[in-house]
């Protein structure tokens, strides 16, 4: 049928002419833009997953940022406490020149104290002066605040790391269940019948000594104490103000490392009956470790340094010989540490804390040895005083407490940080992929579909243009 007044070819044409024309620029736009999704009417699901992809990939690449920086943080402590080690290693060279007082005038031990007091104030305003933009680093500034800790039962306390969570303090309890002992051997006779030589030997280092036939057990002791710097091992009555009850040999440190025992030399003809303390006839007794659960996990022992390292808490605590015994103690961590964030998602499963001591010269050693800043000019500890030896106890302390924290904190940059961002990086590269896939063009399809749209909008605009010729047929009829 003929009609002039509804031209329906036109329509056709044109309703496929605008899908035509829609789709045209939809691959425009594509091209332009080089995604595939524009707008949510593009694919809304898609939309949605690849949104969720775009803030995963943000956050993890602000964690690789942020282990990054940790690492520069960890960088620069770790330089500030490599010129601590020369400096420490300068001042032990001095006290052990010292030590050789009959080549050593004392104006050269003098002018050696002056260079020992130069070090040590370097060493504290090192502590004082390291910052990494603006964050003191070696002050004590990223060390724990503890609260409760009883003196007279922790002789040191370091806390390495502690995770707070969602409170405000972490409470401690530290449960000692078996105390820690010296190596230990009793000679429980007042005097020795035959004349006899003995090899003592201890932590330190093995001396030999001789005695004649009927030499009293007191003397012995003052013997072996005489060179107890040199074998580690000390003598003592066994009964107070009794010189006949016998000696007892002990270690002079304590814990499965420490050991006391003496040999008999071949050439001897008597004898040397030694016991332990439970008395058994043995010629070596190794110490005790202290025993401990700390939070109810158990700790590991040496001597009586005790150290925890479970994912909530890492501390290293030593008792003080008064406290080692079974008792209990407590204390509470309320605050302090260094917080980084290493993952994406802010929870503790994705922080680490850490803890920074001060190395400043006052921290440097212990209470009981003494402290680095106890050897300069004017304190009990100095050259001048005559307290090399002393002197170089601490500075050995010194030496190994800067050493472990600059073991734990390569520890923490070399497989924590940086293990941290080569597994971040990998999911970076994960993530970056799954969000391109679904929200990327593909150039090679949407090129062939633009083509291919193109020439749909040609050929719609020619079948339009003949649909809207065709009324004009109706004129023929007309004209009859």
């Amino acid at each position: 049928m003929t009609r002039i007044n509804s031209n329906i070819p036109a329509l056709l044409a044109q309703r496929q002419l605008n899908r035509s024309q829609n789709k045209l620029s939809t691959s425009l736009e594509r091209l332009a833009t080089g995604l595939r999704i524009n707008r949510g009417a593009d694919d809304p699901a898609g939309l949605i997953v690849s949104e969720t992809l775009r803030s995963e990939i943000a956050g993890v690449n602000q964690a690789v940022n942020n282990s990054q920086r940790a690492s520069n943080v960890v960088g620069t402590t770790e330089a500030a406490l490599n010129e601590v080690a020369a400096l420490l290693n300068d001042v032990q060279n001095l006290v052990v020149e010292a030590a050789n007082r009959g080549a050593v005038s004392d104006d050269e031990i003098r002018a050696n104290q002056l260079q020992i007091d130069s070090a040590v104030e370097s060493i504290t305003r090192i502590a004082n002066t390291s910052s990494f933009a603006g964050r003191k680093l070696l002050d004590g500034s990223l060390d724990y605040i503890t609260s409760g800790v009883v003196k007279s039962d922790l002789e040191s306390l370091e806390i390495v790391g502690a995770t707070f969570g969602n409170q405000n303090y972490i409470p401690v309890t530290v449960n000692v269940t078996q105390s820690a002992q010296h190596g230990l051997l009793r000679f429980t006779t007042s005097q020795i019948g035959q004349a006899i030589s003995i090899e003592v030997a201890g932590n330190n280092g093995v001396v030999s000594l001789s005695f004649i036939s009927g030499t009293r057990a007191s003397a012995i002791a003052a013997a072996i104490n005489v060179v107890a710097d040199a074998t580690g091992i000390s003598a003592g009555l066994i009964n107070s103000g009794n010189a006949n009850s016998g000696i007892v040999l002990q270690s002079k440190g304590y814990g499965s490392n420490s050991f006391v025992q003496v040999d008999v030399l071949p050439s001897s003809a008597g004898t040397f009956a030694l016991t332990d303390a439970t008395g058994s006839t043995t010629k070596r007794d190794i110490g005790r470790d202290a025993a401990a659960t700390i939070n109810g996990a158990t700790s590991i022992g040496r001597g009586r340094d005790l150290i925890l390292n479970t994912t909530g808490l890492n501390v290293a605590l030593t008792l003080t010989e008064a406290f080692n015994k079974p008792g209990s103690t407590t204390f509470a961590i309320t605050g302090g540490g260094a917080l980084f964030q290493l993952g994406p998602g802010i929870n503790t499963n994705q922080q680490v804390n850490v803890g920074v001591r001060s190395i400043a010269a006052s921290r440097l050693g212990n209470g009981t040895l003494g402290f680095l800043s106890q050897i300069t000019t004017g304190q009990e500890f100095s050259l001048v005083n005559g307290q090399a030896e002393q002197s170089s106890k601490i500075i050995e302390e010194a030496i190994r407490q800067v050493s472990l924290l600059r073991g734990r904190l390569g520890a923490f940059e070399k497989n924590t940080l940086q293990t941290n961002v080569s597994q971040l990086q990998i999911t970076l590269e994960n993530l970056t992929s799954s969000e391109s896939t679904i929200r990327d063009v593909d150039f090679a399809a949407e090129t062939s579909e633009l083509t291919r749209n193109q020439i749909l909008v040609q050929a719609g605009t020619s079948v339009l243009g003949i649909a809207n010729t065709t009324p004009q047929n109706v004129l023929a009829l007309l004209r009859q």
